[in-house]
This record gives C-alpha cells, structure tokens and sequence, in this order.
C-alpha cells in the first residue's frame, strides 16, 4: 500500500524521471545489492536529465527553426569561404556570451538559412533562448502587432530571446513606418543580446533599402559595428544535395 502510494505522489508531482527510475529498480534485481545512496542518486539522475531534455525540447520548439540543420553536419569540403575554424567558433557560442552579432552574406543557394539554423539550434543546445524569423514575415508580424497594439508586448518578448536569427534580412524595401519600427526592436536588443542576419545583398547595398536614410543610419550602426561577418561565395549547394543530381 505504501508504494503504491509513493508511486501516486510521483505522479502527482509529475517527477516522471524518478518515477520511471525508481519502477526500473524495483523491477530489475540488479539494483537490489545497490547502497541507498547510489539507488536514490539514480533515480534523482533520471529526473534530472528529463527536465534537460523537456528544457531542450522547448527551446527547440520556440526557436521556430523549421530546418533541421545541426552544426556537426555542415560541410567543409565545398569551397564556398566558409572556414572550419571560424564556423566551429560560433558554434561555441562564445559570441552570445558576448552580446555580438553574426552577419552572413552570399548567393542563393549557398547554404545561408542552413548555417543560420544550425547555429540557432546549437544555441539551444548550449541552454540558450533562440527564435528564427524569415525577414518579410518579421516585417508582417511586428506592423499587425503595431495595429492591434500588441507591439510592446512582442518587442519585449523578443528582447528576452538570447538570438534572433532574421534570414533574407531586407530583402524588400522598406517603408519609412516599417523601417521604425524595426528600428525599435533593433535597439532594444543592442548590446544587450544577440542578432543573426543572412541577407543574399552585401553590406553595403543595405543601406538604399531603407527609404529614411536617418532610420537606415541608426539600424546598421547598431548591427554592422558590433557583428562577426562570414561572406560565402560559390554556386547553389541545393545542385549538390539535389536527389536528381
């Protein structure tokens, strides 16, 4: 009786990992010769383990990373400017430590949203709050979010996220109220987190994307100066991973 109710409180408690691990021992004789001590640090091991995989799962999950790309997988052999050494340091992460921005550049096809999402996955991997945003859909969501007033609210949810990758970045014009807007966001994250950014236009074109020149001024000298840059170069990785190649 008075396991079955230890194994009801488990329950209740919803402490699934011990629950599981304590089942284990009493079902498996191996355990039995075991001192009390190293049973029960097993058992607090399991429930340990399962809230950092649950923790992980919804980092994962609100990163809204679409493309399972993992940074163990990415390739070096296709010439293309992107350096081992150079990718395996942001995959340290140390960059977000930092508060440091990454800026990646080059043509269609040439693995942008791929680095981009395997980076923003192994931020999560490393305990790290990511979310992933295609550009047009950003600019969609934070100017609905200025209509129904729901805009600080989102500004503020975002500046909690460790990195904001924005892939495409300005690959549409931008409007004088939109490039506003997006200035806000942008400076509430300055130097205080961290800002991905893949765009298929050089740094230097960015600038005649913006219609206000003085907004333009104020958002790329708050993300150029401040940002590690990888310019790749080379033709479309999607002809070497195609099937029907």
């Amino acid at each position: 009786m008075l396991l079955h109710q230890t194994l009801e409180k488990l329950t209740q408690m919803r402490l699934f990992g011990m629950l599981s691990a304590f089942k284990e021992q009493l079902e498996n004789p191996q355990y039995h010769d075991l001192p009390f001590d190293e049973r029960f640090g097993l058992i607090v091991d399991r429930e340990f383990l399962r809230r950092e995989n649950q923790r992980l799962h919804n980092r994962l999950k609100e990163s809204r990373v679409k493309m399972a790309a993992e940074s163990e997988d990415v390739d070096f052999q296709t010439p293309r400017g992107l350096q081992k050494s150079f990718f395996l340091e942001m995959s340290g992460c140390n960059w977000l430590a930092q508060k440091h921005n990454l800026i990646i550049t080059g043509p269609t096809g040439i693995g942008k949203t791929y680095l981009a999402s395997a980076l923003a996955r192994k931020a999560c991997r490393e305990g790290y709050r990511s979310v992933y945003y295609h550009f047009p859909n950003l600019i969609t969501e934070i100017s609905i979010a200025k209509a129904d007033g729901s805009y600080p609210s989102l500004v503020a949810r975002l500046a909690k996220r460790h990195l904001l990758v924005i892939d495409d970045w300005l690959r549409d014009p931008l409007q004088p109220d939109q490039s506003r807007l997006l200035l806000d966001l942008i400076d509430d994250r300055f130097r205080q987190r961290s800002t991905l950014l893949t765009s298929q236009l050089p740094i230097a074109a960015w600038h005649e994307q913006f219609q206000d020149a003085t907004v333009a001024d104020a958002i790329l000298d708050r993300i150029v100066y401040d940002s590690y840059r990888l310019e790749l170069e080379g033709g479309s990785m999607r002809k070497i991973t195609s099937p029907l190649t």
